[in-house]
């Protein structure tokens, strides 16, 4: 985690500021997460065209590698990388040389051999993705798509984006996040991102086993009990129960956590009239969130899911752009 902590502002960005990887939302700036937000929406209107393509990428080598299991994170970023005109290469570790014994360098050496352009890299071990933009293949742009405990950035900007859409101003915004926050890297994205951009009242909710010991140092708002948490809020960030991270009993039982913490039609009611639910999936219904409020009118899950597809495109754009820059800099700055 140190090592994560020395690198992360000039390991991400350009000299003038352009962003070369995308690791973590930690350091980067309001402008600068503003830019991602307004290059996603200018994506947006590409999706709704009959012909979803454009050239950004065209000639240039995507290669994701996810050493986790995923659905959405993963097909999106495929998709992403095709409407940018990207030649896509997806690694399936499991078929891999990986389960010949194969080291991780051995493997991102061979595929930068191979004159790959971008890395988008999902991995159990947090700092991850930054040990592999700083030592591995620094010339290659790195998109973190979640590592370990520590980062998920996109999926952040895809939530950021989903309520930029759906209700304005940040500043005037009150946002929960309920749930497994502790072991959710998802959280501590989403709550950087939030306090970036502007949002004063940001609360965590959660019981204590699932609250993370160092909450009240990031300028948030904690919540034991779930009524009184959701009163008054303009956004509910439902996150699931990560028990493949969890090494010991935080829980009783599913049912206990759901009769206290899951989010229900009547639980909602607390919150504001127009309050949008979200949530980075996938769904446990009946566990932390009950079907008919996943469903029902407030929902903004499936629209998460169409804006990570433009998040990710701005996203990988711009990286490939400051990977550009940097391999133009002279004392000077970028000379386009």
């Amino acid at each position: 985690m140190t090592r994560v902590k020395q690198l992360k502002r000039p390991l991400q960005l350009t000299n003038d500021g352009q962003l070369r990887h995308f690791l973590t939302i930690d350091g980067l700036s309001k402008t600068l997460l503003n830019n991602i937000l307004n290059t996603a929406e200018s994506f947006i209107i590409v999706g709704s065209k009959a012909v979803k393509n454009v050239p950004l990428l065209r000639g240039k080598t995507v290669v994701n590698l996810f050493f986790e299991n995923s659905t959405r994170t993963r097909s999106t970023f495929e998709l992403a990388a095709k409407r940018l005109s990207a030649d896509v290469l997806n690694i399936d570790i499991l078929t891999s040389s990986a389960s010949k014994g194969e080291s991780l360098l051995d493997t991102l050496r061979n595929l930068r051999a191979m004159q790959s352009d971008m890395f988008v890299i999902r991995h159990a071990d947090s700092g991850a993705a930054h040990f592999i933009a700083a030592e591995v293949t620094p010339d290659v742009a790195i998109i973190n798509a979640g590592d370990g405990h520590h980062s998920h950035p996109t999926q952040a900007m895809l939530d950021m984006l989903t309520i930029r859409r759906h209700k304005s101003n940040f500043d005037q915004l009150s946002v929960a996040i309920v749930g497994d926050i502790r072991h959710s890297r998802v959280a501590r994205s989403q709550v950087q991102a939030l306090k970036t951009l502007g949002c004063s009242d940001v609360r965590l909710i959660a019981p204590d086993t699932l609250m993370p010991p160092h909450a009240s140092t990031l300028g948030v708002t904690t919540y034991r009990d779930l009524d009184q948490g959701l009163e008054g809020v303009d956004v509910v960030m439902v996150l699931r129960l990560q028990t493949e991270r969890m090494t010991s009993a935080f829980l009783p039982s599913a049912n206990e956590y759901y009769n206290f913490y899951g989010l229900t039609r009547k639980r909602l009611q607390r919150a504001k009239a127009d309050v949008i639910i979200m949530h980075p999936g996938p769904i446990n219904r009946g566990v932390e969130i009950e079907s008919e409020v996943a469903d029902g009118k407030h929902s903004m899950i499936l629209n998460q899911v169409g804006y990570g597809i433009a998040i990710r495109m701005a996203v990988m754009s711009m990286v490939i752009t400051g990977q550009a820059c940097q391999s133009r800099e002279t004392n000077y700055g970028c000379v386009d």
